[in-house]
C-alpha cells in the first residue's frame, strides 16, 4: 500500500518507516521536526529510509494534511506531543497538537475525499489511568487517583476502596474504562473519540493501538520528557545516582520499539477489524527498580539507587497489558525481552550524544506543584 505516517521522523515513526519499506510498501511522512525532539534547524534523520517521501509540515495545518494525503491508501497517525509530566503544565500545547492535530487530519481526509483502507491511531495506556487491581477479599476493581495524603505518608500502593488493604495489580485489558489522570492522557482519549466518530459518520476504517512504555534505539537522549530509560541512561553516563520515584516500586510494561513497529504493520492488514482497540505492550510487569538495574547491567555498571520518597502528583502506581485480544485478533506477540532490548538500546546510545536534563524536569515539576516527597523519606511501602 501507499502509506502516510504522520510524525514519521520520530522515534516510533522512523522505525515503522523502515519496516514498511522492507515489507514493500510505498511510504511518505509528514513531520514538523519539533526542536524539542530533533534539535534546532533539524533535517530529516538518517534513520528514515532514502526511498521515503519526506514532507515537512504540521498535522495542525489543513493544507499540509491535504497535500500529504494525496494518493495514499492508509494513514498511521503518530504525530503527537508525548510525556505525562510536561503535559501537566503545557496543557494548551498538548491539546493543540494532539487534539486539534487529529481533528485537522480527519477534516483533511473528509475534504480531500481520500479513500482509506485504514487509519491507524497511536494511542496510549495512559487513558486507563491506573490499571486494574484485585483485592483478595473484594475482587477486581479499577481505582481512581491515589490520595495525596497517602503519598506524603510514604504509602504508595493502591488500596482496596472497601477494606483499605493494599491490592495487587493485574493485567489491564481493553475493556477497562478510561480514567485519564494527566493532560496527556486526556488528549489521547480525545484522539480516540475523534477517529471513532469519523469511522461512524464517514466510514473511515480505524484501528487504535494503545502503546505501553516504548523504549529502544532511536529514543531521544536530549528530550527530558521522552521516557525513563533515556533519562536513566543520561544520568548513569554522567556518573550520577538514580533517585527512584516512590522507592522504585511502581509497575510498568515496557515494550521495545521494534515490536511496536511490527504492531503498526499488523494494524494495516485485514486481520484487525475496523474499530478494533488493541493493547501493545510487552505483557510483563517490571518495577522502575527493575528497569534501573536492567539498564545498569546492559551498561556494565552497578547503579547507585536513591530512595528518597519522591513522587509526582497525579502519577499512577501500576499498569501492564493484557495482550489476549492483540494476540488473537491482531496477531501481535512481543518478541524482544527486556534484557535484549536494553542491550540494543545501550549499543546504539553509546555512539550518540546525550544530555543530562533531569534537574531541569524536577525544577519544572516543583514550580507547578507536581513534585512531592514523603515524610518518611526512606519508605518503600
Amino acid at each position: 500500500m501507499r502509506v502516510l505516517i504522520t510524525g514519521g521522523a520520530g522515534f516510533i515513526g522512523s522505525r515503522t518507516c523502515a519496516l514498511l519499506v522492507a515489507a514493500g510498501h510505498e511510504v511518505k511522512i509528514l513531520d514538523c521536526l519539533d526542536p524539542q525532539i530533533h534539535g534546532e534547524n533539524a533535517s530529516f534523520p538518517a534513520s528514515v529510509p532514502a526511498s521515503v517521501l519526506k514532507l515537512k509540515g504540521s498535522v495542525c495545518n489543513l493544507d499540509d494534511c491535504m497535500s500529504a494525503l494525496q494518493d495514499v491508501d492508509a494513514v498511521i497517525h503518530l504525530a503527537a506531543r508525548t510525556g505525562v509530566g510536561q503535559s501537566m503544565y503545557d496543557v494548551a500545547d498538548y491539546f493543540d497538537t494532539n487534539v486539534r492535530g487529529t481533528a485537522t487530519l480527519v477534516e483533511a481526509i473528509v475534504k480531500s475525499k481520500a479513500t482509506l483502507k485504514r487509519l491507524v491511531l497511536s494511542s496510549s495506556r495512559a487513558i486507563y489511568g491506573e490499571g486494574l487491581y484485585s483485592c483478595d477479599e473484594h475482587g477486581a476493581f479499577h481505582p481512581d487517583v491515589r490520595r495525596k495524603s497517602d503519598l506524603e505518608a510514604g504509602n504508595f500502593a493502591v488500596f482496596c476502596p472497601a477494606c483499605r488493604l493494599a491490592a495487587n495489580a493485574i493485567p489491564t485489558d481493553e475493556q477497562c474504562d478510561a480514567r485519564p489522570l494527566s493532560a496527556y492522557a486526556l488528549t489521547k482519549k480525545h484522539q480516540e473519540d475523534i477517529v471513532l466518530w469519523a469511522q461512524q459518520i464517514f466510514d473511515i476504517p480505524v484501528v487504535i493501538l494503545r502503546y505501553f512504555n516504548v523504549y529502544g534505539a532511536g529514543q531521544s537522549l536530549k528530550n527530558p520528557y521522552t521516557g525513563v530509560v533515556s533519562i536513566f541512561y543520561s544520568l548513569l553516563k554522567a556518573g550520577r545516582s538514580l533517585s527512584l520515584y516512590e522507592g522504585g516500586l511502581p509497575l510498568r510494561d515496557f515494550v521495545h520499539v521494534s515490536d511496536v513497529a511490527a504492531a503498526n504493520l499488523l494494524a494495516l492488514g485485514e486481520t484487525a477489524a475496523a474499530g478494533g482497540v488493541f493493547n501493545i505492550g510487552g505483557g510483563q510487569r517490571q518495577s522502575i527498580d527493575d528497569i534501573a538495574r536492567s539498564l545498569g547491567a546492559a551498561m556494565g555498571v552497578t547503579p547507585k539507587l536513591d530512595y528518597k520518597g519522591e513522587f509526582r502528583v497525579g502519577d499512577i502506581f501500576a499498569c501492564y497489558a493484557n495482550l489476549e485480544r492483540s494476540r488473537d485478533q491482531l496477531g501481535f506477540a512481543p518478541k524482544l525481552a527486556l534484557a535484549e532490548g536494553m542491550a540494543e538500546f545501550v549499543k546504539w546510545a553509546s555512539n550518540e550524544e546525550s544530555a543530562d536534563l533531569y534537574d531541569k524536569t524536577v525544577s519544572e515539576l516543583k514550580a507547578h506543584g507536581l513534585f512531592g516527597r514523603a515524610t518518611d523519606q526512606d519508605s518503600r511501602a
